[in-house]
C-alpha cells in the first residue's frame, strides 16, 4: 500500500483514511451486500448451510474477488452461518435447516485490497413471533448505533445507543464479541463495543472505517465457544440474532458501505 492510502493514525491507533479511500470501501461493501441479497432465495427448510456457503464461495470467485475468511486463522469457509442459539462464527456443514430456523450469514470479501464485511438475518420457512421480535429489535439496535456515528461523538455513544434500546425491550447485548476497524485490513483498532456509557471511548473523526455488528439474545448475554474453537453459542440456549454493516465516518455523519442494493437487508421484506 502506498503512503497516500495509509492516512494518519490517532493516538488510539485508529487509522484515518482519505476521501479517495471511500470509493474502495463502496466497491467491497457493495459486493458483500449483493452476495447476501443473492443468497436469500437459497435459504429454505431442507437446505444445508454447507450448500449456502458453496454458493457464496462460487459467487465471490466469479466476481474476481477474494474471501477474507478462507484461510483466516485456519478457517475453511467463505461465510459464517449461525443458526438459532449460535451467536456468531457458526461453521457451514451438512446440517439441514428446519422450518422456523433463524440464521445469520456473515460474509467478508476483498475487492482490490479493500474489505467489505456485512451480515444479516434470514429465516427458513415460517417465522414465529418471538424470533421475529428478536430480529426486529436487533436490526433496529444496529440502526440506532449507526445514528450515533458522527464526528465529535464517541464510541461509547454508539454502544450506549445500542445497549439502552435493546435492554428497554428486555433483551440482552452480547459482551464477548464486538465490531472492529477495517479498510485494507480485516481487523484493526478500534474495538466497537455494543454497550457502554455516553461520552466514553475514542472520539469519532471523519475518515474512520469500522463495523457495527450487535449480537442480541432473547435470554442472558453470556456465551461460550464450542470445542471447534469457532462456534459461539448462548450459554442458556436462548435465541440470538445479529446484523452488521461496515461504515465510514463522514463530515456530518456516516456512510454505510454495505447497504443492500435490493433492499433486502431485513428478512421480513415482502416476497417479490
Amino acid at each position: 500500500m502506498d503512503q497516500e492510502h495509509r492516512g494518519r493514525m490517532t493516538k488510539d491507533g485508529i487509522r484515518i483514511y482519505q476521501e479517495a479511500d471511500y470509493a474502495g470501501m463502496r466497491r467491497a461493501g457493495r459486493l458483500a451486500a449483493e452476495i447476501l441479497d443473492r443468497i436469500a432465495p437459497h435459504v429454505f427448510p431442507g437446505q444445508t448451510t454447507g450448500e449456502i456457503d458453496r454458493l457464496i464461495e462460487t459467487w465471490v470467485d466469479e466476481a474476481g474477488a477474494k474471501s477474507a475468511t478462507i484461510g483466516y486463522k485456519g478457517y475453511k469457509h467463505a461465510s459464517c452461518i449461525s443458526v438459532n442459539h449460535v451467536v456468531c462464527h457458526g461453521i457451514p456443514g451438512d446440517k439441514k435447516l428446519k422450518d422456523g430456523d433463524i440464521l445469520n450469514i456473515d460474509v467478508t470479501v476483498i475487492v482490490d485490497g479493500w474489505y467489505g464485511d456485512t451480515s444479516r438475518m434470514y429465516v427458513a420457512g415460517k417465522l414465529a413471533r418471538k424470533p421475529e421480535r428478536l430480529i426486529e429489535i436487533t436490526h433496529d439496535a444496529l440502526m440506532k448505533g449507526i445514528e450515533a456515528v458522527k464526528p465529535g461523538n464517541t464510541f461509547g455513544d454508539i454502544g450506549h445507543a445500542i445497549q439502552s434500546f435493546v435492554e428497554a425491550h428486555r433483551m440482552s447485548v452480547v459482551r464477548d464479541f464486538c465490531g472492529h476497524g477495517l479498510g485494507r485490513v480485516f481487523h484493526a483498532p478500534p474495538n466497537v463495543l455494543h454497550y457502554g456509557r455516553p461520552g466514553t471511548g475514542p472520539v469519532l473523526e471523519e475518515g474512520m472505517f469500522f463495523t457495527i455488528e450487535p449480537m442480541v439474545n432473547l435470554g442472558r448475554p453470556e456465551t461460550k465457544v464450542l470445542a471447534d474453537d469457532w462456534t459461539a453459542v448462548t450459554r442458556d440456549k436462548s435465541l440470538s440474532a445479529q446484523f452488521e454493516h461496515s461504515v465510514g465516518v463522514t463530515a456530518d455523519g456516516c456512510e454505510i458501505f454495505t447497504l443492500s442494493p435490493g433492499g433486502l437487508f431485513h428478512p421480513t421484506y415482502p416476497a417479490s
